[in-house]
């Protein structure tokens, strides 16, 4: 309920997209990590959901999705979340068969994981084929997390990389109510999470009375666009705001009741005795956003298509990307039987042996090495890291500037 004004400053102003291809390649990406269990209301009006248990924030995601005209996400599929329907495409956490969806998530921190991988992906493709005057990859990842997201590893090991990377087409939003199951958040976590973020080497932005603030919200996502490193957007929220337990454990997990849903509902001027009613004033308010999506797909098809004219082989091999083809016969760099070793080889040493000659050869590869590279046996001839700036190394690599 307290993330509806980040859904309208999201889905209505600051993302780029397109409900009718919800595949266009330029898209920014939206990844839902917290798995707070706090159904959103202002989106659609869809409060009778707020009386029933729900294992994710994902209703959040589907009711603007639905909103905005994405073509799947029926009225009729709203009313199926969480539930046994078999043909329902809004289950309990997000799954990626479903259009529109990016990725899977459910256990806490890996929708970060998630999204660090995509930023990263789109800052290699932008450092491999821009050129002067064609941004052909230019999209931000948005990432919305909850307080748990902040204590799980993964996240934390993940918020660092991005870090250290600068990858500034990267933003965190942080629905930062201070409240868990068990209470207040400071019964398990008194860190400074900015200062934290700050020491990561992110940019951090506060936005106060976020379930309500849509201009500050918006504004700190234009902030986040054009800045020189990743983004953390910490905004203020109260949970289960307008029901009787506004900012107590019990709105994280617990059904509101008939009476408390009636009272949400008169507080918000609406009809306490009807249910799934959406007024014709929200559809048209996000009206424009099919509109302004096919417009975004038409100026970047054009884009593309004077790229290729221009840079023909670039061109030819970004396609291949795009449709996630191999740009070359990745099969001809498989190891052969007579050079595969005879004795016993050490699983790192074989796996080198076999993955070496497909990075040096195929541009789409990228490996991590945990800063093992000669200990792991990844390590060929003109080998370049996925680094911000130039570096120095001690295996006289080149080096690779990620950055546009």
């Amino acid at each position: 309920m307290s993330m509806a004004a980040i859904g309208i400053s999201l889905w209505k102003y600051a993302m780029k997209y397109s409900p009718s291809t919800p595949t266009y390649f330029n898209r920014d990406r939206f990844v839902l990590s917290n798995g707070m269990k706090k159904p959103c209301k202002h989106c659609c009006s869809i409060v009778d959901k707020i009386d029933k248990n729900s294992g994710h924030t994902c209703l959040f995601q589907y009711t603007f999705m639905h909103l905005v005209g994405y073509q799947n996400f029926t009225f009729e599929q709203l009313k199926s979340y969480h539930s046994a329907r078999t043909d329902s495409i809004c289950p309990g956490h997000p799954e990626i068969e479903i259009d529109g969806i990016e990725v899977t998530t459910g256990p806490l921190g890996q929708g970060v994981g998630n999204a660090v991988g995509l930023a990263m992906a789109s800052k290699q493709l932008s450092a491999t084929y821009n050129k002067p005057g064609f941004p052909l990859v230019d999209n931000m990842t948005w990432c919305m997390i909850g307080d748990a997201c902040l204590q799980e590893g993964v996240a934390l090991e993940s918020i660092q990389a991005a870090g250290h990377w600068k990858l500034n087409n990267l933003a965190i939003i942080y629905d930062n109510n201070q409240i868990t199951c068990d209470g207040s958040v400071d019964v398990v976590c008194t860190e400074d999470i900015n200062a934290k973020m700050r020491a990561c080497d992110w940019n951090v932005i506060d936005v106060y009375q976020g379930e309500s603030n849509i201009q500050g919200i918006t504004e700190a996502l234009f902030q986040a666009r054009v800045s020189d490193r990743p983004t953390f957007i910490n905004i203020r929220t109260i949970i289960g705001i307008g029901s009787a337990v506004a900012g107590k454990a019990k709105a994280h997990g617990a059904a509101f009741g008939a009476e408390d849903v009636g009272n949400i509902k008169r507080a918000f001027g609406m009809n306490p005795d009807e249910h799934y009613g959406v007024p014709d004033t929200v559809y048209e308010f996000f009206r424009e956003a099919k509109s302004r999506g096919k417009q975004y797909e038409a100026g970047w098809s054009q884009l593309v298509e004077s790229y290729k004219t221009k840079y023909s082989e670039e061109g030819a091999e970004f396609e291949l990307r795009m449709r996630g083809k191999m740009p070359l016969d990745w099969s001809q760099h498989i190891l052969k039987k007579e050079d595969i070793p005879s004795k016993p080889t050490s699983t790192r040493k074989a796996a080198g042996l076999v993955c070496n000659p497909l990075m040096e050869k195929m541009v789409n590869f990228i490996v991590g090495t945990a800063d093992l590279s000669p200990s792991v046996n990844m390590s060929y001839p003109n080998q370049v890291d996925f680094q911000n700036v130039r570096i120095s190394h001690p295996a006289s690599r080149s080096s690779f500037q990620v950055m546009i």
